[in-house]
């Protein structure tokens, strides 16, 4: 913990890109998901990325050192999905640690290899902690408003679960990313301090919330300021956004946040808007010179890609990084009656 706060001081440390993006370039097939070990399972496994760490793990390997070859110092495991909430699409609840462990030693393992060559840039592993494709905040049946898919404490032991396989598998930051519901992300805050006070132990803890579209809110409904005032309770390494919006779109959001907070700020924005095909057409070059308007406004501690963001990108962010220092970050009081949070964003 003390080497990245040690660095976070002295430069902008820089988040690795898109995992999805990477492996798209593989066509992996049904067979190259499965692999021997599940050629014979009865579920289809196409598009599980997660599974990718067990069946082609030379493949995670190679996408975080490309990544790292680009001067990230922080490469998110491939566990976006890693709860047994995400595996159960798949039934395969029961490989979750397995998952986790090995997604983050296949990372680990590679960011000691990069650390080994440069000791002057230490390189992490960041747990990746993603939402679940359930919300515990909205129902997800028009016709009974009170219903949920998932409980509060549902969430806590799936995101516990994958804590600490993704803590054993050796990761130095938890990353609790793409947040669209406020309270899945406070069951997940909650694990994460659950397994610290079990375990007797201290880690960064990243959160990163999406904003939607245009309102400038999440999709259950908060303000850049009320999701601020909602995880504010966990001491954090830093908050910021990431995923839904381009650079340039998430920029006004990125300057309430810090404005707002005495954490330290990240972002990893999409490579733009996605085109009718779904497919993201902002160049290197182009996304580069909007992270250097974050960097002249003094927004940014931590910055990276989302999706559409390849080793290209990271490369043109990471060197226009190094003509900037970090945001400076200050104490900041935060006016807790600018806006409204719902009841069951604050009760857990």
């Amino acid at each position: 913990m003390s080497k990245i706060q040690e660095a976070i001081k002295n430069r902008i440390l820089i988040l690795d890109g898109a995992m999805g993006t990477m492996l798209q370039r593989y066509n992996f097939s049904e067979e190259d998901f499965r692999g021997q070990r599940f050629k014979d399972f009865p579920h289809s496994l196409k598009g599980n990325n997660d599974l990718l760490s067990l069946t082609q793990p030379q493949a995670i390997r190679d996408i975080h050192a490309q990544y790292f070859e680009a001067g990230a110092d922080i490469v998110e495991t491939n566990t976006f999905s890693g709860t047994t909430i995400g595996m159960a699409d798949y039934h395969l609840e029961e490989l979750v640690y397995e998952l986790n462990y090995e997604s983050a030693r296949i990372a680990r393992e590679v960011a000691d290899e990069f650390t080994t060559k440069n000791p002057n840039k230490p390189r992490f592993v960041a747990g990746s902690i993603g939402p679940t494709n359930r919300t515990a905040s909205m129902s997800p049946d028009v016709n009974d408003p009170g219903y949920r898919a998932v409980t509060f404490d549902d969430l806590r032991m799936a995101y516990k679960q994958q804590v600490e396989a993704l803590l054993d598998g050796g990761s130095d930051i938890l990353l609790v990313e793409t947040i669209f519901d406020t309270l899945n992300a406070k069951a997940a805050l909650f694990a994460i301090e659950e397994v610290k006070e079990e375990r007797n132990i201290d880690i960064p803890i990243m959160v990163s919330g999406t904003i939607t579209d245009a309102s400038g809110r999440t999709l259950s409904g908060q303000t850049v300021e009320a999701f601020l005032i909602s995880i504010s309770h966990i001491p954090l390494l830093s908050v910021g956004f990431n995923c839904a919006l381009g650079a340039d779109q998430l920029k006004p959001y990125l300057k309430q946040l810090a404005h707002n907070t005495s954490f330290n700020v990240s972002a990893h924005p999409n490579a733009g808007l996605p085109n009718a095909f779904g497919q993201y057409d902002q160049t290197p070059e182009e996304m580069q010179a909007l992270i250097r308007d974050y960097l002249k406004d003094n927004l940014i501690n931590i910055i990276g890609g989302c999706c559409g963001t390849n080793p290209d990108h990271i490369r043109l962010i990471a060197e226009v990084a190094k003509e900037f220092k970090p945001r400076s970050v200050t104490t900041v009081e935060m006016h807790r009656s600018a806006s409204p949070i719902s009841n069951q964003t604050v009760q857990d």
